[in-house]
């Protein structure tokens, strides 16, 4: 245990400076360039901009990571407001979706709260939520054209407040695992995501508590599902002939990635009562926002 709080330790010392580091110099950047630009590679964007963009994506990374929920949700209509356009958005943040996703569940089990190895049930589980992307997205291309999206939208916001009101209701409480559960989630979650790019995380996260996952498993399980879910759009995008803004999503990855490890750091040591408290609450706000964009 001592070790695993040195380490602890460690990580959050490495992690603050690179952090302070980056940010000093991004503002360094902003005070003594004339052009006040970063030109590197294929980025090209204001430094002020820049970091905004990379401070945004590691705030919304963090509660991503740490909750199983929430990075896309709140960032694109940041990026929105930022004057970006969506077609550049939806590629740029699924593909910093993609590698968050991977490095979130990697950190998820060696910090131990999931068991990617020994635990059968969420191996069982990341497979067949992972496979489930895939007909939900293939589900959402051919149904898309013949159902009007506010129903869509209305059910789906519907699905998310119910999850979380159930969650709240039963904080004392541990579900039977039903992999029942976890398919009909699975395929709703994924078919969102595939409708409109975002929405994945708190169906899939408090879907899996409701079907009897524990809540820091059900994290874990979300990053690494979603990230292939992510990985079929990105590489659907790419077929489609899209290319990827890079002065978008060089930033993205960046703040994104650097949130990771005190992600999962901040799920560990967080009691499991108190996980599935926030996980709750997280989910019926998300479920009440979306249904307050839907009729306003």
């Amino acid at each position: 245990m001592q070790e695993l709080e040195i380490s602890y330790k460690r990580r959050i010392v490495v992690w603050s400076l690179l952090v302070f580091g980056i940010v000093m110099g991004l503002g360094a950047e902003l005070l003594f360039n004339t052009n006040q630009n970063i030109s590197f590679w294929r980025v090209s964007l204001p430094t002020s901009t820049f970091l905004g963009i990379f401070a945004a994506a590691l705030v919304c990374e963090y509660i991503d990571s740490s909750l199983g929920m929430g990075y896309g949700t709140a960032l694109t209509p940041l990026l929105i407001l930022c004057e970006f356009d969506p077609k550049q958005i939806v590629p740029a943040v699924l593909l910093s979706e993609l590698l968050t996703g991977l490095s979130a569940g990697i950190l998820h089990h060696k910090d131990g709260n999931v068991d990617f190895y020994r635990d059968v049930q969420a191996k069982q589980t990341t497979l067949l939520l992972s496979f489930l992307s895939a007909v939900g997205a293939i589900l959402a291309v051919n149904i898309a054209v013949r159902v009007p999206k506010n129903i869509l939208s209305a059910f789906i916001s519907t699905i998310i407040i119910c999850a979380g009101i159930l969650i709240l209701l039963s904080i004392r409480r541990q579900f039977q695992y039903r992999k029942v559960h976890i398919i009909v989630l699975g395929t709703v979650a994924a078919f969102n995501k595939g409708m409109s790019g975002g929405g994945y995380g708190p169906l899939v996260t408090a879907g899996q508590v409701v079907s009897g996952i524990t809540p820091k498993s059900a994290v874990a399980i979300t990053s690494i599902a979603e990230s292939f879910t992510c990985l079929i759009g990105v590489t659907a995008y790419c077929i489609a002939g899209g290319d990827i803004n890079w002065s978008l999503a060089f930033p993205l990855i960046c703040g994104a990635l650097l949130s990771v490890p005190m992600a999962t750091i901040t799920i560990k040591l967080i009691p499991e009562a108190y996980v599935k408290t926030l996980v709750g609450c997280t989910t019926l706000i998300l479920g009440i926002i979306a249904a307050i964009k839907l009729f306003s």
